[in-house]
């Protein structure tokens, strides 16, 4: 039932764009170019998509989770 809702929902690239700015995306890939067998160029393509806020917020909460381990790990037990 809410899978066919879903499907029939109108989806706006607005709305795709505002999703992926809200909370990311990262795109991997590979390019190899070469003729005849033999590879010239190998490039490995990473993209991150996100909004400065999002940006932001993982820095935060990275630098949050990093002092946390720190004081645990400092303190004997």
């Amino acid at each position: 039932m809410a899978r066919d809702s879903l499907e029939n929902r109108e989806v706006s690239l607005l709305d795709v764009l505002d999703s992926v700015l809200e909370k990311g995306v990262v795109l991997q890939g590979d390019l190899t170019i070469s003729i005849a067998g033999i590879d010239l160029v190998y490039a490995d393509l990473r993209v991150l998509i996100a909004s400065v806020e999002t940006l932001r917020q993982a820095e935060t909460k990275t630098q949050k989770e990093f002092i946390s381990n720190s004081q645990i790990s400092s303190h004997p037990t």
